[in-house]
């Protein structure tokens, strides 16, 4: 297509919807903003970031990576991001949660959630029960889990995502990285990086809401 020449609708079509193809492990039900291709085709998930020597799946087709940084002290930012029981407290598209091992998170501790997924032109609208195995946390640092999602008609086999918080001069910087693989959303990849996309950008600036809002009803600690 010449710089010139403008998309036919059909195009636009399918690039207005690339947003909904399904809710992203990260989180669901936020697809109303699309990501741009450029920004989706130029990261590469888990070439900066790792926790404890492990990172997203280097083959998966699928990938998406971005960061922000939030004015909070780290453990206001980690223990949001890592008391999975609260999430629907601050991010609305979890519809339900449930921790299956108890006690702290740690490796190997896993937890269900379910979220909505709107219909698309291939698959219907329906929802996501995903079950989420932690494979590496460090206090304060990093947290990475992998796990399947499925509903009716949807299907992720596995999505590997990985969190990482360090701190700089005014906040924490907190970066994320996430890959999808299986056969009906590697059918489609630009709309499921899209849909990827959506989910982690809106996940972190969920997070940045609610640990700015925290740490703004906190007293300041004592130096």
């Amino acid at each position: 297509m010449s710089k010139h020449s403008s998309p036919k609708p059909s195009v636009r079509r399918t690039r207005t919807r690339a947003a909904a193809l399904a809710i992203p492990l990260t989180l669901a039900g936020v697809l109303a903003s699309t990501v741009p291709a450029a920004q989706a085709a130029t990261t590469s998930p888990g070439s900066a970031s790792q926790c404890r020597g492990h990172g997203v799946d280097p083959s998966a087709r699928i990938r998406y990576e971005s960061d922000i940084v939030i004015k909070a002290p780290l453990s206001t930012v980690f223990k949001l991001q890592t008391d999975v029981e609260r999430w629907p407290a601050w991010q609305a598209p979890v519809l339900t949660m449930k921790r299956l091992t108890p006690g702290p998170l740690r490796k190997g501790s896993q937890f269900r959630w379910t979220t909505p997924a709107p219909a698309t032109p291939t698959t219907p609208a329906t929802t996501l029960e995903i079950t989420s195995t932690v494979r590496q946390l460090k206090h304060d640092s990093c947290i990475l889990w992998s796990g399947p999602a499925i509903g009716a008609g949807l299907r992720i086999d596995e999505g590997v995502h990985l969190w990482t918080f360090t701190r700089v001069k005014g906040g924490v910087r907190v970066h994320t990285a996430e890959t999808w693989t299986g056969a009906q959303v590697e059918a489609d990849i630009p709309t499921a990086t899209a849909a990827l996309g959506g989910g982690l950008e809106a996940w972190l600036r969920d997070l940045k809401t609610t640990a700015e809002a925290h740490a703004a009803g906190q007293p300041r600690a004592s130096r």
